[in-house]
Parts: structure tokens; sequence; C-alpha cells
């Protein structure tokens, strides 16, 4: 599902180690940092374009697409957690962002927790939406799945695996049967090139003791109709980093979609109260 950014938003290419990350960047409010890293499959437009001007009238954004999204050239080599969030925090580099927040949604939350772990003195909060400390069982045997399909180049069947997955189940069965071939072919189209490269990344994935271990002022936002990240791993996350609030969201796991207002919100109000440094 593909969001056309506003004008005034750009991509660039960083110098040095993020030349090859393409990046959007908002900065017209002149307020804190904030680094957005997206979801598997997905890109920073796709992800996050519903609630940029929200964000943006209150933080400056950066975002940078991983390998194989938005105009970022796919990687010869397998994707590490620890790049994805060197490339994020290099972004912010280029654009002059010493301290800010994160707003990772789905995998883009295990790059949020690997920043904040490697850079704690720049991190100034994290905001975690429709993601997991660890993929459990069902997790990944569905991103095996999505995998071999994307592998495979099967992008209508891998939409056919991530719709009912993602889509709350009630705004599923409330459209038509020409909607729903509608919502399939939209969404074959709009999977990023890279999406088994990002996927890939699930496989074996498990942050509790990283999550465990740091200290930041935290908001988990849980989407509470998800079948893709179930509601109980999101709390479990929660559970796991300490003193984080918790929120939920009757949505699936595409609250730019069904919920982008309210998600916006609960992002905003948090990054600008008391506990956030």
């Amino acid at each position: 599902m593909s969001v056309t950014t506003e004008a005034d938003a750009r991509t660039a290419r960083s110098t040095g180690a993020a030349a090859a990350y393409a990046r959007t960047v908002r900065r017209e409010s002149g307020g804190s940092g904030l680094l957005l890293a997206h979801g598997g499959g997905g890109s920073v437009e796709s992800n996050f374009g519903t609630v940029l001007d929200e964000l943006a009238a209150r933080f400056s954004v950066v975002g940078a697409d991983y390998p194989g999204a938005g105009a970022t050239p796919r990687a010869e080599e397998p994707l590490r957690l620890d790049d994805l969030a060197d490339q994020l925090v290099a972004a912010a580099d280029a654009e002059g962002l010493r301290r800010f927040a994160v707003l990772g949604y789905s995998l883009g939350g295990n790059v949020a927790v690997r920043i904040a772990t490697r850079y704690p003195e720049r991190v100034t909060a994290l905001v975690l939406t429709a993601t997991f400390a660890r993929a459990d069982n069902r997790l990944e045997l569905a991103g095996g799945l999505w995998k071999a399909l994307a592998d495979r180049d099967e992008p209508e069947l891998a939409a056919s695996l991530l719709v009912p997955l993602a889509l709350n189940p009630a705004v599923l069965d409330a459209l038509s049967p020409q909607e729903v071939r509608q919502l399939l072919r939209d969404t074959a189209l709009s999977l990023a090139p890279g999406q088994a490269d990002h996927v890939a990344l699930l496989h074996g994935a498990d942050l509790r003791a990283e999550i465990a271990a740091l200290d930041v002022p935290a908001l988990v936002v849980a989407t509470t109709q998800d079948l893709l990240v179930p509601v109980g791993l999101q709390r479990e996350l929660a559970h796991t980093l300490p003193g984080a609030r918790f929120a939920e969201l009757p949505t699936g796991h595409l609250p730019f979609a069904e919920r982008p207002a309210e998600w916006a919100a609960l992002v905003t109000d948090f990054l600008s109260g008391p506990a956030v440094r």
C-alpha cells in the first residue's frame, strides 16, 4: 500500500557509510529528531506516508529505506540488523540530528531496539508498534513461507498470505469479492523487491536480553487485531522493556492504513510528554 509523500519531503543519498540508503527527510517543524524504521517488505513511504504530515508538524523526521525498498538498491549480501541500525544513524548524522527518538514499525521495531542498544547516548525515546521481542514458532513459520514465495517471485501468492494476516479480520470480511481482488493486486504491487532479504531477519530473532537491558523512555503500541504479530507477542515485548508504557489500537498489522490519525496521536503525545528527556 503506497502513499505519496508531500512535495517538501526529499529523497537524498547520504555520503560515506549511508551512501546506499535513500532518505526521506521532513525538517519544516524544526522540532526534535525522530528516526523512522520501517517494516519488512515495506518502505518509509508505504509504512509512514499517512502520518508524515502529523509527525513533521512536531518533529524533524528522517527515515531511510532498507536495501531493496523505496529508492535503495537491493543488497548483494544478507542483511544484518546492526547494519540497518548503523545506516539509520548515519542518515541522522547526515541531517545534523545528534539526538533523536526512534519510531519502529513491525521489523523496524527490532531495528529501533538495536539503535538504542548501540547508541544509547543518542536515543531519547522509543515507540515500537506492531512489533516483537522474539519471533515465536508461528511468526517463524509465516516468515519462512513469505520468504519462500518472495524468493520464487510469487508476489500474488505472497499477497494472498499476507492480506489475511495483516488486515483486521473484521475489515477484510466487510470487503466485497471485487474489493478483495483489488486489495490483493495492490498488495502484490506494493511489496518491496528486497522483501525476502528483510524477512530473513525474522529467522531466529530474539532480542529479549538486550531489550531487558535498555534504559530509555518507551511506548509499545499494540495492534490488537493483528494476526501476523499477535498481540500476545506485543505484550511480551512491553513486559520485557523496563518501564515501557503500553497502548492499544484496535487494528490489524496496518495502523497506517486502518487508524493513521490515532496512531500519529499516540506517537506525538508520548514523544511530546514529560517522560521523554
